[in-house]
């Protein structure tokens, strides 16, 4: 058995290679492509012996880890986090490359992240583009609100962007470049409007056959596109052993700081998916 630490960047990946005594076997690198990985999948077979290797957790992971695993590797895709803890005990110090990469690996001390199969990610990516679509129309809608406080005229209506508000914004005579920023900022957000349509309705037709959404609706304060995006996010509901673990991933349980008989409660912990949706998701059906 060999073992590989993968140091992942943007334009290279170099690996480490260690034999079962810890012992440099290879050291090199390759481009994080798809030919760049078929050779370097050819070129550790020269050795003979089948490989286990560890990456850590970052954008673009995913794609190495599977392109390996077609070649016949073991990828340990690690928790980024977890792992800075864990390399003083393979080398005595906190910088992650790819030697202790391989060290971990060669221990057995690689903090694993569960990865989701195929269908899975695709839930994911539907549920995430539809969410940072909203969060691009928030933005504008935001600023046309600042616009019209910069010019002294606070929103009267209860919908800026409804039917009377329309009819408000389009009698404004702000002088430019602030009215065409306006008139912009609404055919941006009919477009966003559109998409977002599109999106919720392929949201609705495939939740309609998901196992978990139908269960999620019966909940006060989930509807079919909360349910969706916590069913994705989510995933398999069987990897999480308690319900303490799955709170814990959403990031909705409170620090905690104990020591002798004090203990405070802090604010909500920034554990779990981030910018992903889980937590705002959460939040968003506890509020309804």
């Amino acid at each position: 058995m060999l073992y590989a630490g993968l140091d992942l960047s943007r334009k290279r990946l170099d690996f480490h290679l260690l034999d079962r005594e810890g012992t440099t076997v290879e050291i090199g690198a390759a481009a994080p492509d798809a030919d760049g990985l078929h050779h370097l999948s050819k070129r550790v077979a020269r050795h003979g012996a089948p490989v286990l290797a560890a990456i850590e957790s970052m954008n673009g992971a995913r794609f190495v880890h599977d392109q390996l695993e077609l070649a016949g590797w073991q990828v340990e895709i690690a928790d980024a986090q977890k792992v800075k803890g864990l390399a003083p005990l393979a080398c005595k110090t906190d910088r992650i490359d790819a030697w202790v990469l391989a060290e971990l690996a060669r221990r057995d001390l690689v903090p694993a992240i569960w990865l989701p199969d195929p269908l899975v990610r695709a839930e994911r990516e539907r549920a995430r583009w539809r969410l940072h679509l909203v969060r691009h129309r928030s933005s504008l809608k935001q600023r046309v609100h600042a616009v019209l406080l910069t010019h002294g005229k606070p929103c009267p209506v209860s919908d800026l962007f409804g039917v009377r508000g329309r009819q408000l914004l389009a009698r404004l005579d702000l002088p430019q470049p602030w009215q065409g920023t306006i008139a912009a900022s609404l055919r941006l957000i009919d477009d966003l409007d559109r998409e977002i349509s599109e999106c919720e309705r392929e949201l609705r037709r495939l939740g309609a056959d998901h196992r978990y959404v139908p269960l999620l609706c019966t909940v006060p304060g989930i509807s079919w596109v909360l349910a969706y995006t916590i069913a994705a996010e989510l995933g398999d509901i069987n990897r999480f052993p308690t319900p303490r673990k799955l709170a814990g991933y959403s990031g909705l349980c409170p620090r905690v700081y104990q020591s002798g008989e004090r203990d405070l409660r802090g604010p909500l912990s920034k554990q779990g998916p981030r910018l992903k949706g889980v937590k705002t998701t959460f939040t968003q059906a506890a509020a309804l």
